[in-house]
């Protein structure tokens, strides 16, 4: 007789349909991941032939894309738990689509319209549609939470790796004008996004994939959010956890420390380790792989060795590599170090959705994982101003870099004390009994 705390899995939602989802869900990523090739357009637009920009201002619709992300995650992760995971996902990769395509109307007299069109409403829609695949999947796969979600967030980091060859081909058809390239690819993503968009959707109430059997059946629906309630916190809820809070902060220094190393990648390869300018952009193209790459590896990796372990081997391999890497004269050797800063970096957003799901549970996934999603736009704004303040005029790499790479240290001791917080009801239990006495 089945059970009726755990519902069979219905006929009309075979266990295939969960691949394809991945896949939309992967889709999506990709095209709102182009994000990471701005340096492409940034250089562009810094050019005498286009509008002479300089560093620090082709950088503010990059950085300001990164702060709304927050904005957009929250109130998208919000939407999802409520409205489903389709609706979030199309309303927030069209406004992406549409803020890259009315970037391409800005020039060197209308530079606010860069920072509408890519910074507020690209980074507002990019964080809406980034939380919802994150969420979701982890429902289809409650089997294998930190790989799927790894190989979701890999094609974020993927995106860049197709976007900036392509960006770079358009801008050459018009080197003047490198804002127009922003048009053509706006239409592309807008495709990519709704064809992978429709395809979303929640699994049936108290879903288990094959392989999860009766033995398994609690774990299931308590990751689905199916009959065990008191297994998933709210929002609010999670907020009232330390664990929240320091989870956060393991995200927010695990993307300082590697964004520092990517904002000054190109030209810390070139004065470091002696790359000509067209093998430091190469240099810069191949590391995007190692970004995408460390999603699923670090995924996939702290499903076996724990996801505590994990954080502590993302924070100290990047520590000890970003101390390395201004003392290295070798080409290959720098290589090394960067991709493994750049692999750790994306480790960091391939294993935190599903470490949140494991302490918070995954009903509420999209509110509480989109509201973690503030140490993204914090280390994305913090790491590039302190790594490129540290490094000054002067070119001082190695103060720049063993400032940062002592802070990923440092940070080690965060998920060294992190435990998983005790369930609802056992926190409920023990707020009654402290008010009895």
């Amino acid at each position: 007789m089945t059970s009726s705390a755990v519902p069979e899995r219905t006929t009309d939602r075979p266990v295939a349909n969960r691949w394809v989802i991945l896949v939309a869900g992967v889709l999506v990523q990709l095209a709102i991941g182009a994000v990471y090739a701005w340096s492409v357009f940034a250089k562009a637009m810094q050019s005498d032939e286009a509008f002479g920009w300089s560093k620090a201002q082709a950088a503010v619709p990059f950085e300001l894309a990164i702060g709304m992300i927050f904005i957009g995650s929250y109130i998208g992760g919000r939407i999802q738990d409520r409205r489903g995971p389709r609706v979030v996902a199309l309303t927030g990769g069209i406004v992406y689509s549409i803020g890259v395509m009315i970037a391409s109307f800005a020039d060197a007299d209308r530079f606010w319209i860069l920072l509408l069109g890519y910074g507020v409403l690209g980074g507002f829609g990019l964080g809406m549609a980034y939380i919802v695949p994150i969420a979701m999947l982890q429902k289809w796969f409650p089997d294998k939470p930190g790989l799927i979600t790894g190989i979701a967030v890999a094609g974020f980091g993927f995106g860049a790796v197709i976007t900036a060859p392509l960006g770079q081909r358009l801008i050459a058809g018009d080197p003047s004008m490198p804002t127009k390239a922003f048009l053509p690819l706006g239409i592309g993503y807008l495709v990519a996004v709704v064809i992978g968009a429709v395809l979303f959707r929640n699994p049936p109430e108290g879903y288990r994939p094959p392989g999860m059997g009766d033995a398994a059946a609690p774990t299931a629906v308590a990751a689905t959010g199916g009959a065990a309630p008191d297994a998933d916190f709210t929002a609010s809820e999670a907020l009232g956890t330390r664990q929240w809070y320091v989870l956060t902060a393991i995200l927010t220094l695990s993307v300082t420390a590697g964004i520092s190393l990517i904002s000054v990648a190109a030209g810390s390869a070139s004065d470091v380790a002696g790359y000509s300018a067209a093998a430091a952009a190469s240099l810069v193209g191949v590391l995007g792989l190692f970004n995408g790459g460390g999603r699923i590896l670090w995924g996939w990796l702290s499903d076996r060795i724990g996801k505590m372990p994990a954080f502590m081997g993302i924070l100290g391999i990047q520590g000890v590599c970003l101390l390395l890497i201004p003392h290295v004269s070798s080409p290959a050797l720098f290589a090394v170090l960067a991709a493994l800063v750049y692999l750790c970096y994306g480790g960091a957003f391939g294993t935190m959705p599903s470490t949140a799901g494991r302490f918070f549970g995954v009903r509420h996934a999209g509110a509480i994982y989109g509201l973690m999603l503030i140490g993204w736009s914090v280390g994305g704004v913090v790491g590039p101003l302190l790594i490129s303040s540290l490094i000054g005029e002067d070119k001082a790499y190695t103060l720049g870099f063993t400032v940062v790479g002592i802070i990923a240290l440092v940070g080690m001791a965060l998920p060294l004390l992190t435990k998983k917080p005790a369930p609802r009801a056992a926190r409920s239990a023990e707020t009654e009994a402290a008010a009895r006495r």
